[in-house]
Parts: structure tokens; C-alpha cells; sequence
């Protein structure tokens, strides 16, 4: 009976802490004189508009931004997009929220933030790993996008678009080189026409490997790696003025650290180097192929996309994350198969009335296993589950100008889904409404004001065999926004900003333990934790004072608490530890700024952005001791030799080698497993100080 408990609780361990733990175009139009902020195009409305009037919080990166602050994956654009908040423990996955709603870890949850690539929907949040190539720009939009946008996102919608081939020939070839931890890159890309008029092709690649900035003090070699192959491209056939086609694939290998955990002493220990007995190393494959046709029929726009997405991932590590060789995980396999289908017509109807209507299909199948090898016994317990979601939606959105001043704009999505899994008791389904109402202002051709209230939905799912709860609900959010976008009538200045409100119910947060019913000892299980209220202040700035001096900030204030824990409570037997969101801020920010001195025909450019986070919570489940990560400030720079078409620059990132916890789960977690004897406080630090070279040419 005792080893029974033990194996239960360790089990159930392994499976807690595996589960815890304005978008600039490359050419921005601008006017004559090159003084102005520049006029941003974004699709957040599914159509090009000027982000100035998109009633729409929007955050948007390019291209340049990407290279310049050496963002290689998508989870580093947090830095840049006030209210996102991404951390990660592993490779395969991430933590992720916006404004603190929506928040995800593990893929047996369906993702609160919508993750698009090229509009279509990713079912999980381990793209939030993969590399960027050839991007286009970044799109982050807050607040709940179901009306619009697509799939689960209650909390918004982060959306990577590509770029596309044209009739012109462009090759772009890049590559960076730094240190102290072998980081390097190297990526190109060539597009142009195949048939000029007709079929136009983009192939791209690119490689990028370093060595992390922690050692296996134990086992040897080095504790979170990352190594990145990636290639994609694109053929646009032209069938006619109105007929366009675009098919694109792309095959994308990731290895790195696989919960990496250090041993540490406490919040402020920010020791690096492990002790594990076997390095938890995990390589995931990515492949897929969508085609996508846009056609004009007499007033209206009509799009049709269907994609199939494919994930293979595998990983083995120390399983208790400590130098006591007693859990190891092997052969753990986590696979992937997504189908996606969208059809949508953007329709005029008259000149000052227009509609959006859709509908969406999804079908993913995730399965995840795992051979768990308890050393001391020679034991091994082999798991294996399935889980399949089915998810199907209608949508649509009238666009209302009333005169040239003043639009309204109301919209509604049905959703039903379906979650079935191999190794649960029951099924989960459900149908939900999602509504948007936004009114919008233009009170001149520089100020606009909107107003919008909108309902999101994130779908629920089903627990394995011992949980109290066969089933956990999907999460729901009211959100209520009141913003703002103006700028100087010379366009040196443009500013955004948002006051936002956020009632959020049956929120799904972080897995826990629970007692297992019908045995001994305790079970994972993802579960609803209860409701949340959160509100804040977002603003974002662009000033060009200058030709040749710019600046560039966003800044959130958040106040996201849970205010009732009674269903935690009612699962588990316990009360959440703090009220407060895991790894969710109060506040942060960044400021850029760029100079540039010309030098005859060159240009000499200097840039420097400074980040900053406040404190966050770790993973506990002691109410006595609750652990706050603190507040830390991160600065990059990079100085810059520009000669027509190429740019040389040598650059920093994390300047002043600042630490800081990227992930943190503290010793309750296994004391409460019943494994005091493995328990130590668990941490991920982030990336210490690299300074490099970084070149790129464009022809």
C-alpha cells in the first residue's frame, strides 16, 4: 500500500510540475519630408486599414523591430506589447495572458490568447516557441476577438503574418554571431516572380543554436540549449484581377531544455546551473501546408483557407529535478494533428454599409505519453492519453458608417465544442455566445475615440481517471474598453491608450493537486479556479522629433486579482495561496529611442531599449509563504553601420547582465505530494548578458 502511495504521489508530481512551471510594414508610408511617425497598416478587422482607426487596442511590431532587438522566437514579443505576458519553462510550451485573461501553460488546455500564423489558428501554445522567419510583422490585439478573428480568444489574438512573394525579386540574407554562450544565426530568404503577372514564389531558411547560460553541474553538458531549423515558403498564383491563390508549407525542428529547473534556496537565489541526473532535453517538429484563395465577386470579398498543421515532439529528463536519482522520464512523446477550414465574405453592401460573415472549423488531436522510470525500484509506469477537440463557429460583423465622424460596429459568434479524451471519465461540450458592440468617434483627421463592450470564450475539457472533477468548464470573460488614438497634425507624435475592465469568470488557472478518488495519494488535474476581475491603463507613444532622432514606448498598469476561490476550494480541499494571477504583473514597460548620424551617403545608427516587469508570484501551495519574483529592468543596444542596402551593427542584449526568474515553483509542490524527501525550491533564470555582431543585406 505505501509503494502504492508513493507511486500515486509521484506520479502525480511529475505530472503537476510538467504542467506548472503597431505593427510597422518593412516600408511604413510616410510623408514627404520624413518627419512624421508614419502610417501603420494593420488586418486586426480582417481588412487594411490605417491602425489610427481601428477601434482596436493593436500592438504592432515589423520587421525591423525583430532583427534589431534579436527576436528569434514569438514569445520574446511580450517585451514589446504592453499587457502580454509570456514565460516559459520548456521548450514546448509556454505561460500566456493578456491583461491577465486567458491564461495557459499546457496544451491539454485549449489557449485563452489566439495564436494565428498566416491566419490560421494554432490549437496550442508551443508555437509560442517556434521561430520567426521571413516575418511581415506582429500583430498583438487585446481584449476578446472571437467576433473577428477566430478561435479561443477571450483574451486576445496574437497574429504572425509572413510576407508574401510579389513581382519583384528580393533576396535578404542575414546573420548574427554573439557570446558568452556560442549564440548564432543565420537566415535567408529569396521571392520574386516564377510566371511575371501569373505565379510568384518565396522560399526561405533559416538555423539558429546557443548554448543557454546554465551547466549541468551533475550529469555534465549544458542545461537549457536552444537549436532552431526552419524553412517555409509560398507560391501566389494569379488566376485573374479577381482570382488569387496562395499556397505556403513550412517544416520547423526546435531542441531545447525541457524544465530545466535549478535547485535554489530561495527567490532571490538566482543560481543557473542544474543538478539533474540526466539533462531534460526535448525536440519538437513542426510541419504544415494551407492554401488560401481570395476572390472579388461584384461587392463582395470572399475567402476561403484550409490548412493541416502537424506537431511530433519528444523529450527524457530527471523527473524530481534533483541530484536524488529517483524519477527519470523517457520516450515522453507529445504529437499533434490540427485541421483547419474558414470561409468568410467581406461584403459592401452600400457606401456606408458593410458586412463580415464566416464560418470556422477545427479538429485537433493531441497525444501525449510518457514511460516513467522510478530508479531505486526499477519500475517503470508507461501513460499514454489522447485527447480530441472538435470545434465549429459562426460568425459575422456589420460595419455601420453613420456619417463621416462616426461608425458602429456590432458583431456575434455561436461556438459549439467538443472535447473527448482516452483517458477520461467524461465528455465536454458546450455552445456559447460571443458579442461585440463598439461605437467609434473621429472627432478630427488626427483624434478618434471608441467605446466597446465584448464577450470571449475559452472552451473547458476533461480530466483523466481519480480526478474529482470529470470535467472543468471553459472560461468566460465581459470585457469593457474605452479608448483613444491621436496624433499631432505634423505626425511627429502618435499616442494610444485604453482603460479596460475585465469580468472574468470560472477562470482555468495553473493545474493542481488533488486527492485522487477511489486510491491513495493525489492527482494532477487542470481544474476552474474561480473568478477574476482585472483593470488597468494601457499606453503606447511614437515620436519623431527629428529626421533622424525617434522614440518609440508602452507602458500597462493591471490590477488582476482572483476575488473568489470557492471553486478552487470546492475541487481540491484548499484555498488558492495568493489572490494574485501566476507570473501576471502589476505593470510594465519599454521604451525605445534611435539615432541616426549620417555620414555622407552612410548612416551610423544608435538604439537603446530599456524593459521593464514588475513583481510577479511562483507557483506555491503555501499560503504561509508566498514567493514574489522581483521587478527587473533589462537593456539592449546596438549600434549600427548602414550602407544603402546593408547594415553591419554590434549589439547588446541585456547590457548590464541583470538577473532575473523567469519561472519558479516553490518545495510545497512536492511536500504535498507526499515526496518531502525530493523537495527543493525550483527556478528558471533568464538570459544573462550577450554581446555580438549582426549583419544583413537586402538586394
Amino acid at each position: 500500500m505505501r509503494f502504492t502511495t508513493l507511486l500515486a504521489a509521484g506520479v502525480a508530481a511529475s505530472a503537476l510540475l510538467s504542467g506548472t512551471a503597431a505593427l510597422a510594414q518593412d516600408a511604413a508610408v510616410a510623408s514627404v519630408d520624413g518627419t512624421d511617425v508614419g502610417e501603420v497598416i494593420v488586418t486586426a478587422r480582417k481588412r487594411e486599414e490605417n491602425l489610427k482607426d481601428v477601434p482596436i487596442a493593436v500592438t504592432a511590431v515589423g520587421a525591423d523591430t525583430l532583427e534589431r532587438e534579436q527576436i528569434y522566437v514569438l514569445k520574446d514579443i511580450a517585451a514589446f506589447s504592453p499587457g502580454l505576458t509570456i514565460n516559459s519553462d520548456a521548450v514546448g510550451r509556454a505561460f500566456v495572458s493578456i491583461r491577465g485573461v486567458g491564461t495557459t501553460l499546457i496544451d491539454s488546455v485549449q489557449p485563452g490568447v489566439g495564436i494565428f500564423i498566416d491566419g490560421i489558428y494554432q490549437s496550442n501554445t508551443s508555437y509560442l516557441n517556434s521561430p520567426l522567419l521571413d516575418v511581415a510583422r506582429i500583430e498583438v490585439l487585446r481584449g476578446p476577438q472571437g467576433t473577428l478573428f477566430g478561435n479561443n480568444t477571450l483574451g486576445g489574438a496574437i497574429s504572425v503574418v509572413t510576407r508574401q512573394p510579389s513581382d519583384e525579386y528580393r533576396l535578404r540574407l542575414s546573420g548574427a554571431i554573439a557570446g558568452p554562450d556560442d549564440f548564432g544565426s543565420l537566415a535567408g530568404s529569396l521571392s520574386g516572380p516564377i510566371i511575371e503577372g501569373r505565379l510568384q514564389g518565396r522560399i526561405a531558411a533559416s538555423y539558429h543554436t546557443q548554448d543557454g547560460f546554465s551547466e549541468n553541474a551533475l550529469a555534465g553538458g549544458n542545461a537549457n540549449p536552444l537549436e532552431q531549423t526552419s524553412v517555409n515558403g509560398a507560391l501566389r498564383w494569379e488566376l485573374s484581377d479577381s482570382a488569387v491563390i496562395t499556397t505556403s508549407a513550412y517544416y520547423d525542428k526546435v531542441t531545447g531544455g525541457q524544465t530545466p529547473y535549478a535547485n535554489v534556496t530561495g527567490v532571490n537565489d538566482h543560481s543557473r546551473d542544474t543538478t539533474l541526473n540526466l539533462n531534460s532535453i526535448a525536440t519538437y517538429e513542426y510541419r504544415g501546408l494551407n492554401v488560401k484563395g481570395v476572390f472579388d465577386i461584384g461587392n463582395t470579398k470572399l475567402t476561403a483557407i484550409g490548412a493541416y498543421d502537424r506537431k511530433e515532439g519528444k523529450a527524457s529528463g530527471d523527473g524530481d529535478f534533483g541530484p536524488i536519482d529517483f524519477f527519470r522520464i523517457y520516450n515522453g512523446h507529445n504529437d499533434a494533428d490540427s485541421y483547419t477550414a474558414e470561409l468568410r465574405a467581406d461584403t459592401e453592401w452600400t457606401g456606408n454599409f458593410s458586412t463580415l460573415v464566416g464560418v470556422f472549423a477545427n479538429d485537433a488531436e493531441t497525444t501525449n505519453g510518457n514511460d516513467t522510470l522510478i530508479v531505486p525500484l526499477g519500475f517503470t509506469q508507461t501513460s499514454v492519453a489522447t485527447q480530441h477537440i472538435k470545434q465549429q463557429a459562426i460568425f459575422g460583423t456589420a460595419f455601420w458608417t453613420v456619417d463621416d465622424s462616426l461608425e458602429i460596429t456590432g458583431g456575434l459568434r455561436y461556438d459549439h465544442q467538443e472535447v473527448t479524451a482516452t483517458n477520461a471519465t467524461s465528455d465536454y461540450a458546450t455552445y456559447q455566445l460571443q458579442p461585440r458592440l463598439t461605437i467609434t468617434k473621429h472627432w478630427t483627421d488626427e483624434v478618434m475615440t471608441y467605446a466597446s463592450v465584448s464577450r470571449g470564450f475559452r472552451g473547458g475539457g476533461s480530466n483523466g481517471d481519480g480526478a474529482p472533477n470529470a470535467i472543468y468548464r471553459g472560461d468566460s470573460v465581459w470585457t469593457y474598453e474605452i479608448g483613444t488614438k491621436l496624433q499631432t497634425a505634423d505626425r511627429r507624435l502618435s499616442v494610444d491608450a485604453a482603460v479596460f475592465y475585465n469580468d472574468y469568470k470560472d477562470y482555468i488557472g495553473q493545474n493542481s493537486l488533488a486527492p485522487r478518488v477511489g486510491g491513495a495519494g493525489f492527482v494532477a488535474i487542470n481544474l476552474n479556479s474561480g473568478d477574476v476581475k482585472s483593470y488597468g491603463l494601457e499606453v503606447e507613444a511614437r515620436w519623431r522629433p527629428t529626421d533622424n532622432l525617434s522614440f518609440n514606448a508602452g507602458v500597462t498598469l493591471l490590477h488582476a486579482r482572483i476575488e473568489d476561490d470557492s471553486a478552487y476550494f470546492e475541487t481540491t480541499g484548499m484555498n488558492l495561496a495568493s489572490d494574485r494571477l501566476l507570473f501576471v504583473p502589476d505593470w510594465n514597460y519599454f521604451a525605445s529611442g534611435s539615432y541616426t548620424l549620417p555620414l555622407g551617403a552612410d548612416d551610423l545608427r544608435f538604439d537603446l531599449t530599456v524593459i521593464g516587469k514588475g513583481d510577479r508570484i511562483g507557483s506555491t501551495l503555501n499560503d504561509a509563504d508566498v514567493p514574489v519574483l522581483e521587478s527587473y529592468t533589462l537593456v539592449n543596444s546596438s549600434l549600427t553601420f548602414v550602407h544603402g542596402e546593408v547594415n553591419v551593427a554590434l549589439f547588446a542584449t541585456n547590457l548590464f547582465d541583470e538577473d532575473y526568474t523567469e519561472s519558479y515553483l516553490d518545495r510545497s509542490l512536492l511536500e504535498k505530494a507526499g515526496l518531502a524527501f525530493l523537495a527543493t525550491n525550483l527556478a528558471i533564470q533568464g538570459d544573462g548578458r550577450r554581446v555580438g555582431i549582426r549583419a544583413s543585406v537586402n538586394f
